[in-house]
Parts: C-alpha cells; structure tokens; sequence
C-alpha cells in the first residue's frame, strides 16, 4: 500500500502511451464530439418586407415599433409595426420644389421632424394627421437632433438640442397643445447655443446624443466629420425643463474636450448599444474617416464618458475615396457597416469581419442603414426596396474569441449552457496556467475538463507538482457522479496516500511547522467530508493499513471517530493506560455495547469515574450486565473500592426501581460481605409480601445464615411465612423480637398460641424469669394461667401466680356476664320483629270511588287495580303493560309462564256463584295453587311503583315520545 504511488505513476505512463496511439486514429481528448449536427441559422438573418412603394423612398426612420418613410415629393407614410396590415399615409401639402432632405423620430416613436432641403423643418405627432412647419426653424439645414430621453413624452419633447449644417448648436422644445390642435406654434422656443468647428471653422453637426449619468450630471457627445466632442455639467436640480444652456455656457471661452482624426468621409456618424432593460447605452462606435472609434461608455468618470477606446480599421476592401460606408449601426458585439451594395459586420472583440451580404443590383443602390433601439432589429432601404434583420444568438461564438484573447472568464461566462464548448475553455486555460507555473490554478482547470485522467496526472507528476496534484485529484473526486464508485475508491485512497507522505515530510522539518498544520487540517477536513464518508466506510480496513503503515497513529484515532469506530479508539486508549481518555469517548458517544465491553478493564483503574459514567448513562445501561465487571472486580478489591460497587447498585435499585432477581441478589451479597447494617434495613423496606419482593429469599437466608446475620434471617423468616423457624432463631437473639414474631399468623389463633407458648417455655426454662413469664400472659389474649403453669417446676409457691391467676378468674366472669347481655338483646330483638309484622297484617288503604288509574285515567274500581305505599293507583293489565318492556328476559320469561299457569287454573261456570274456597282447591299433586301463582306474579309486576321505583331511575334516558312515532306525532300537532 505504501508504493502506491509509484506503481500508479508507472501504469500512467502505459496509460499515456495508449492514448497518445488511440488519439493518432482520431479519439477525441473530451466526452463532448465536437460537430455541428446541423447548420447552424446566422447571427444577421436578413428578411426582405413585402411591399411595394408606389415612389421612391427618400428617407425612412424607425422607432419603439413605429415606422415612418418618405415616398416622392410629397407623401409620408406612417406603419405600426405591431398592425402592419394598417398603414396611415399623409400628405405634405408642399407646392414647391422642396424635398425631403433628413427625417428624424424620437425613441418613443411619436415625435417626427421632417428636414427640408429648402432650410425648412416640418413637426408631425403620431396623434394627428396634419404636418405642421416649425417657423422658427426656418433657415437652418438640419442634419441632427439630440432626443431628451428623460422628459419627453407623447405631447412634448422637452429641451432637445438640433445641429445645423453650419456648425450651430440649437435647444429647441415642441409641445402640442391637448385642448385644440396646433392653436399656437409648436415650437415653444428656438436658441443657439453653442457652435462646433474644425481647424477650417464651422463644420456640420453631424449627430448628437444626450445622456444622464449618476448625480444629475449631463453627458452631450456631438459630432463633427473628423471631431468628437463631449460637453460635461450639471443641471441644478428643478431646472432641467431650463435646458442645457448652462452646460454649453461652460465652455464659451474655450473648446471641450474632443478627439479627432485626419481623414474624413465628407460626414461622420455615431452608433449607439443599449442592453435590454437598461436606458442607458453601454458602447458606442463612431464611424469616421480613418475608422470606426469603439469604446464603451463609463458614466461614474468625471470629465469623459468614452472608455477603452480603440480604432479599428476599415477591412482591406473599403476604399473610403471609391466605395465609403454609409451608415453604422451597432449590437452587443458587432457593428455593421452600410456599403453601396453590401453589408459588412466587424466583430468588435477583434475587428474581424464575420459577416458580409451582398445584395443584388435589381435592388438598387443601398441608401441608408437604421436600428430600432426598443427591439434590436436593422432596417435598410434602397429607392425600391426595404429590408430587416434579425439579430439572433449574437454571442454564439464570443466565447471562442475570449478564450483566443486569454480572457477565460468572459469566455466561460458566454459558454456556460454549452458544455462541449466551456470543455474546450476549460482546457485551453488549464493549458495556460500550466505554462505560466500557475500549478494549482490549472489543476483546478483540468479537473473540470473531459480530457484523459492519466495524461492529466503524469503531466503533475513529471512535473514534480504534488500538490497541485492532489489538487486536481481532489477536485476529480468532488465532481464524480455517486455511482461511480471504483474511480471514488481509488482517488480516495491516492489522495490518503498523498496526504500521508506530504504530513511526514513537513512533520519532521520544524521550518515548515504553518504549513504543516495547514496540511494537516486539509487532510482531516478530507477525512471528514459528509461526500467521502461512504466510499471511507466502505475501505476503511485499507485506510487502518494506510495509516498503520505510516505510523501515524493520532490520525488513525481521527479517523475511526469519523467512522464512529469507537471500539477501536477506546481500545486504542486503554493499550496506551489513557483511561480517562476511553471513559470520555464512551461518556461522550454513550454506546452501551462498548460500556459493556470495556468496563472490566476501566474499573480496575478508575472505579469512582466509571461508576459515575454508569449513572450518567441511566436505564439506557443493563446493570445485569455490568456485574461481571463488578463481580471480578470486587474478588481483588479492597472495602472501599467494594463501595463504589455499592453505589452503584444502590443506584440501580432505589434510583432506577430496577426489578431483576440478580441485580437485587448481587447487592445483598455486597451488604452481607461489607454492610451488614444496611442489608438489614434493606430487606426491610423490600417489605414483607413475597410477590414484591425482587431477592430471591433462599439466596437471601442462605447468604445471612453464612455470614451469621441471625436478625436478618429472622426477617427472612416472616416473608417466608415460616413463623416456627422465625421465632426459634429470634430466642437466640431478643425475645422480644420473638414476641414480634409471634404475633404475624392473625388468621390462625392455634399457631400463635403456640408461638406463644414457645417464648414463655424459653422464658421459663432458659432464663428462669417468672415475672417475664407473667408479662407474656399479659402480651397475648390466647395464654392463661393454666397454659403455662406446666413450665413452671413442682416448688414455686403460688405468690408468683396469685395475680396471675385473679385476673383470669375476673376475665371469666366478664366473659359470661358479656354473653347474659346479648341473650337479653336478642330476645327484645325478636320481639319487635314479631309486633311490626302483625302491624303489617292490619295495614290497609281507602280507595275512593272517582279514583282513576293512573297509567290509563279510567276509573279504578271497574278492573282488577293494584294500590302502592306512595298512593299511585293501577289497573292490573296498565301496570302489567308498563312493567313488562322493563323486566329482564328471564323475569318476563318466567311471568308469561305464570299466566298460561294461572289461565289453566280458570275452568268457566254458568252459574254466577263459585264455591267458596274455589280458588284454594288443589290441582295436584306437585302443582302450584291458584293463590300461590297469583302472589308469584304480584311478586314480580307489583314489586314497586313504576313511577316512584328503581324502573323510573332507569328509564331517564329514554324519549318522552317513542322515536318510530316521532312524525307521525309532530304531523298531529301541526
């Protein structure tokens, strides 16, 4: 296990040959195939409008979905593009030669301006149909307007600045009125305020742009043919509806800032990139004479907005004196570039040209090139024709050329949802840290790419890099899938390994003392992560064997607590005599199995800290089970150490109430041998019924008898109930502890007597104690004189029972004067029964005759009626009906047979007289008479009142109305 490392080492060198010949026939080095399963849709998907102007297009902007082109002379056409289908088309109304020289619309798409070649500028709103002149504007040539992105709305511009083809800059603002339409000039106002020029003078104002950045300050970027200007200020805040004059004021008496360049096109143009969801530009690009300026825009700089700027030229085939680019417009990573007859689209990472379309002559020549900032899409028109493109997954290939440029982390930024991709990244930056030294950074590359595992770990090697390795290995490790297991295994034990060598290298130098630690919290943060813990389980013999090879036994003990192998840790600490340490890991862990096992041997060295670790541990320990440990214990120990034995299982029995017959067995044979005070008052609060008590009660007297503890054994003796045995053995210790024997058989006055009898012979004969005798005759009621004089020898005289022998005579006399008296009671008694059963005979009621029957309320005396104490009157068969649901099965089984009886004994006559004693004449031999069957049913039907007697109390809980009639009763009452 230890050579590990060079027989691994050695089979990547083989590995690195195969692959070297498998990637000579075309295996890739990655998990990805790197081809393109179909082509690809380009990033500028041109579309052709259908439609076919009716003139030529002069000019066409776009803006938030709104388009607008001029056709001839004379006629504006206006489109929504989200209702194509509903064009609006307006008239000019010019009757002179004017053209349309510039048109310009603002980001909300509802602003128009409409530049005339005659010095003449025309305003029209998206709400209305007719075209109104701006006269204040009249004399200047319009070539750029600078939109207020911040306070315009649909009816109001708020301040915007206009360039003119002198060099003027103007602040201008229109407003349309809402009550009546153009009732006053649109143009609230008109005023230079400031003029541009070049090293010749006044040059045209070819764009404009206004943008605000963080504090309210203003950014305004003006355009010249071969000058760049930037005018910086604030607008105190509450006074931008004032407009930018103070900006421009600034820089009266001297020029701002500005870039400029030699060459020119005759016009410049300046394009603009605003990332969705954001209202400022980000980059920008200015196309000019000897280039295209690109830069990104920093609005946090005090003085200048531009930002790494950079010139890229025009690509080899412009010629700017024989086919100059007309416009620019500008994406996320590209501009385009407008050709007579082709577009061109230069990557702006690094100015390659990675589109071209060239469009054919039938078209026409192309006249000018736009972007709608709200949507992203490029419009460009000839005379005859529109076109639109679409920018689709523009940043498709970015990734590629950051990689090529180094920027490796812009490059998996653009990547990162195509893996073959950000696998190439991946390794061509691992690649590049590795030639730079930069070990460990290309190990973490390298184990997040698909290339070949072995070649990727023999490059580290050969490079004697062990711990960017390890590293790479540890990286590896965390991004294998869970059912790779055979790789987990072996990283796992190749990082242990590795760990391994690199603690005893830096162990042994005491320079390296940090990094030693260092490495040495890595290893067990490695040991204990929660991902490796079940590959560690799993082969954990194989690390014991790494580590026992190492000798490194501090981390063979960190290891198996990881594993909660802490069998091996406690005994770890017990071979080294470290038994507090072992107590604490089994009090810390609380495994009763371990606490079983390692008892023995901890208790031979700290019996006072392990029987504190037992109580701590509570029912959760089997104290049964601890008493070997005890037992072997308490054979060499001294009487101390037996107490801590003591504590323990007084513990378990008074704390735990534990119930086992051994627990309770093995502590009495403690008491016995070391506390004969305490065992006696133990057996006495175990109590004296058998079936409580936990000790076995042979064991008990067998142990007390052995070590001669005679009161203990007489209390034996009582639970036992072997009272004869109990009070032989108390007259060897106290004869009062005898005569407390003699009393426990109550139930049985025969063996107590002679118990008895047995305490006053001893008394007698072995003490010789006549008046002890006598106070035994005085202690229980059974002796008498006569039951103990045969003790005595023949010459006592008599003076010692005269007492004695008068108060047994006096209880005599007591005893038959006590019997006399209850004779006399018993026969007064009978007596008084005898006189209240004659009363009874005698007692009757008086029965009105407009008495009613109470269950029916008929009268009384019509039927057969019984009469209760409580005056409640019944017909016999209402009482019968009312009693009989009540009755128990058996008692209305019994009636029913009583009256089919009584029914028998009925024989009709004709006559209406009976003899007299009719009802009293036999029906045979073993048969009831008529009476007799009469008062067995009176018994049973008129036991009690069934409104006043116990039926009434059981009836409480049933309705008043019985519930199969319940609707038919409420249907009565309604």
């Amino acid at each position: 296990m230890a050579s590990i490392l060079d027989e691994y080492e050695d089979s990547l060198h083989r590995s690195v040959s195969v692959q070297q010949s498998r990637a000579s026939v075309g295996i890739p080095h990655s998990g990805f195939v790197n081809a393109r399963l179909e082509k690809e849709t380009p990033i500028f998907n041109k579309q052709r409008i259908d439609f076919a102007p009716p003139e030529k297009i002069n000019s066409l902007v776009v803006s938030s979905n709104q388009l607008c082109m001029s056709l001839g002379k004379d006629t504006l056409l206006r489109i929504d593009l989200g209702k194509p289908d509903e064009p609006n088309q307006v008239e000019l109304g010019r009757k002179d030669e004017a053209k349309v020289y510039k048109m310009f619309l603002d980001h909300t798409g509802s602003h128009l301006l409409i530049a005339l070649n005659t010095s003449e500028c025309l305003y029209l709103n998206r709400s209305v149909q007719k075209v109104r002149a701006l006269s204040r504007w009249k004399g200047h040539l319009i070539e750029s307007v600078g939109w207020n992105k911040f306070l315009g709305s649909e009816t109001n511009t708020g301040p915007i600045l206009v360039g003119t083809s002198q060099g003027q800059i103007y602040e201008a603002e229109i407003s349309v009125s809402e009550g009546s339409l153009f009732s006053t000039n649109p143009d609230q106002y008109f005023r230079q305020v400031y003029t541009l020029e070049e090293e010749s003078g006044p040059a045209p104002v070819c764009c404009l742009e206004i943008e605000r950045g963080i504090e309210g300050k203003f950014f305004i970027i003006a355009t010249t043919r071969k000058r760049l200007f930037q005018f910086v200020g604030k607008v105190p805040e509450g006074t931008e509806q004032q407009g930018f004059s103070s900006i421009f004021a600034v820089h009266a008496d001297h020029l701002p800032s500005f870039r400029e360049f030699p060459a020119n096109l005759g016009f410049s143009e300046i394009a603009f990139y605003t990332p969705k969801l954001r209202s400022n530009p980000r980059s920008f690009a200015w196309m000019m004479g000897n280039g295209v300026l690109y830069g990104t825009l920093d609005y946090s700089r005090p003085d200048s907005i531009l930002s790494d700027e950079r010139v890229w030229v025009y690509p080899p085939d412009i010629d700017i004196t024989v086919n100059k680019p007309i416009s620019i417009v500008l994406t996320q990573f590209h501009f385009l570039l407008l050709l007579p007859d082709r577009v061109k689209a230069v990557c702006t990472l690094n100015g390659q040209v990675v589109f071209q379309d060239l469009f054919l002559e039938k078209f026409g020549l192309l006249t000018r090139m736009i972007k709608d900032p709200t949507v992203q899409q490029i419009w460009i028109h000839t005379e005859k024709v529109v076109f639109r493109y679409h920018v689709q997954r523009e940043s498709r290939d970015v990734w590629k050329m950051y990689m090529n440029m180094n920027k490796f982390d812009l490059a998996k930024e653009y990547c990162k949802d195509r893996p073959e991709c950000l696998d190439i990244v991946l390794a061509k930056e691992a690649e590049h840290c590795f030639q730079n030294k930069r070990y460990l950074d290309s190990a973490k590359c390298y184990a997040l790419t698909q290339n070949y595992f072995e070649e990727i770990a023999l490059k580290f090697i050969d490079a004697k890099q062990e711990e960017a390795l390890m590293e790479f290995l540890i990286k590896k490790l965390s991004n294998l899938k869970p059912s790779e297991k055979t790789q987990t295994t072996l990283l796992t034990t190749w990082l242990t390994e590795l760990y391994l060598n690199r603690l005893g290298i830096l162990q042994g130098d005491p320079s390296q003392r940090n990094l030693y630690l260092d490495t040495r919290e890595k290893f067990r943060t490695f040991l204990s992560s929660p991902k490796n813990k079940d590959c560690l389980f799993n082969n954990r013999a194989s690390i014991y064997e790494l580590l026992a090879s190492h000798g490194d036994t501090e981390h063979m003990v960190y290891f198996a607590v990881i594993m909660q192998d802490y069998e091996r840790v406690v005994a770890h600490h017990c071979q080294h005599d470290e038994y507090d340490e072992a107590l604490n890991v089994l009090s810390r862990h609380r495994d009763e199995k371990l606490f079983y096992k390692f008892s023995p041997v901890l208790i031979q060295h700290i019996p006072k800290k392990v029987v504190d670790a037992w109580i701590s541990m509570g029912s959760r320990l089997d104290a049964r089970n601890l008493i070997p440990a005890l037992v072997n214990y308490s054979q060499s120990a001294s009487t101390q150490q037996i107490n801590e034995a003591i504590r323990y299982m007084e513990f378990c029995v008074y704390q735990l109430e534990e119930t086992q017959q051994a627990i309770h067995n093995y502590l009495l044979s403690l008491y016995a041998l070391c506390r004969p005070d305490s065992l006696l008052s133990y057996l006495e609060q175990a109590g004296t019924n058998p079936n409580r008590i936990h000790y076995d009660l042979k064991y008990a007297l067998r142990l007390c008898a052995e070590h001669g503890h005679h009161r203990a054994c007489v209390h034996i003796y009582k639970v036992m109930e072997l009272y004869e045995e109990a009070v032989d053995l108390a007259l060897q210790v106290d004869v009062d502890l005898a005569k407390s024997c003699a009393d426990l058989p109550e139930d049985d006055e025969e063996l107590r007597k002679k118990l008895w009898l047995k305490i006053a012979r001893h008394v007698v004969q072995e003490e010789k104690d006549v008046k002890k005798a006598m106070a035994c005759l005085s202690s229980c009621a059974l002796l008498k004189i006569e039951d103990v004089l045969p003790f005595f020898p023949d010459f006592v005289t008599i003076d010692h029972f005269k007492e004695a022998i008068c108060n047994s005579l006096e209880d005599y006399n007591k005893h038959i004067e006590e019997l006399k008296r209850e004779m006399e009671e018993a026969t007064q008694s009978a007596k008084r029964i005898r006189e209240d059963i004659q009363e009874m005979r005698n007692k009757y009621g008086s029965v009105e005759p407009q008495e009613k029957c109470a269950a029916c309320d008929f009268p009384l005396l019509n039927r057969p009626f019984y009469l209760f104490l409580c005056g409640h009157m019944f017909h016999y068969d209402c009482l019968l009906q009312a009693v009989f649901p009540n009755l128990p099965a058996y008692k209305q089984a019994k009636l029913e047979d009583l009256q089919k009886k009584l029914a028998a004994t009925s024989q009709p006559s004709k006559s209406h007289h009976r003899p007299k004693d009719a009802d009293t004449i036999s029906l045979g031999k073993g048969q009831q008479s008529r009476e007799q069957i009469k008062a067995d049913i009176d018994d049973i039907v008129a036991a009690e009142c069934v409104y006043c007697g116990e039926l009434m109390i059981r009836s409480i809980d049933k309705p008043f109305i019985d519930p199969q009639k319940y609707e038919e009763e409420m249907q009565s009452w309604l």
